[in-house]
């Protein structure tokens, strides 16, 4: 358990402002200041430096920010497992991004809950950078992410790889014949908001492969998924995404994959959760049920599809 200075650093480094973290915390400015500077006497040095108006944390602030945000999701974790100890209250918190969580988590929950029925499952759906900011703020435990994130500050497992494809409607010109990746780029390109895991990933191939997103003419962002795989489906445009997510689409004909020349892509799927947690153990044991879960359904998956 962390005390209230520790807390008031936490909200501080989460806020970035002294006046706007006292609001937070029905506190006044001074107050904050005073836990502030008693952290500071303590661990014997600045924890914050100022760039004008914006703070910023020290290399003393940033090693004791990773410490304790950690002790702090750990600790809300214990306190919930321990509240449930005898009944079935306790539940364990994820997140996972949209492509794991519509269509890769489905199966995955239906065996977990199968082989331990006493299990409960808070699964939270979110683009990247919002599981991260909840997994520091110790609201769920780990996290499921298709996109890029800052390994260095995390622990993390690799799940999968999956087929990164480009799709188009059956009765488009696309279907059916090999094109290059310049030949799409007059295309009408359906893609995720910015944060999101898929959207990141394929500005880095895109960046691969000396183009970016405005090199497409017509651009536009849909947040949910299922409306973007309908706007393809119905011949609007063409959209990127993981194979597993058009996976039903494809196999039913109402998407077809574009064959791009020289683009054969595959990205990571990561199992992340906070480091030098108290729970690693437990953490790694979810991530094994997990990945077993995961690769019994693809292998269900590619039997159908013979």
């Amino acid at each position: 358990m962390i005390d209230v200075r520790h807390k008031t650093f936490l909200a501080l480094c989460r806020i970035g402002s002294y006046t706007k973290t006292a609001e937070h915390l029905g506190i006044t400015q001074p107050a904050v200041s005073q836990h502030i500077k008693y952290l500071e006497r303590q661990y014997g040095g600045a924890l914050f430096a100022r760039r004008g108006k914006k703070i910023t944390r020290t290399e003393r602030g940033e090693r004791l920010y990773e410490f304790v945000r950690t002790v702090d999701a750990d600790s809300a974790y214990l306190q919930q497992s321990l509240c449930g100890l005898g009944t079935r209250k306790n539940t364990l918190a994820f997140g996972a991004t949209l492509s794991i969580g519509e269509y890769v988590m489905p199966q995955i929950l239906l065996e977990l809950l199968q082989d331990t029925p006493e299990a409960t499952f808070h699964m939270q759906v979110g683009n990247t950078q919002a599981l991260l900011g909840k997994l520091q703020a110790g609201e769920i435990q780990f996290a499921l992410l298709e996109g890029f994130f800052p390994k260095a500050d995390y622990d993390w497992r690799l799940l999968s790889r999956e087929d990164f494809i480009a799709v188009c409607a059956p009765e488009s010109p696309l279907a059916g014949r090999e094109v290059q990746l310049s030949d799409i780029l007059h295309q009408r390109l359906f893609i995720r908001e910015e944060g999101s895991g898929t959207r990141e990933v394929f500005a880095q191939i895109l960046r691969e492969h000396s183009h970016t997103l405005e090199s497409f003419g017509d651009l536009c962002v849909i947040g949910n998924l299922n409306v973007l795989k309908s706007l393809v489906r119905n011949n609007l445009g063409i959209t990127f995404l993981y194979a597993v997510a058009a996976r039903q689409e494809l196999a039913a004909g109402t998407l077809r994959q574009i064959q791009i020349r020289d683009f054969t892509v595959r990205r990571a799927f990561h199992f992340v959760f906070l480091k030098d947690s108290r729970h690693k153990e437990e953490y790694l044991a979810w991530f094994r049920a997990f990945a077993a879960a995961m690769g019994r359904g693809h292998q269900e998956a590619a039997a159908q599809s013979k």
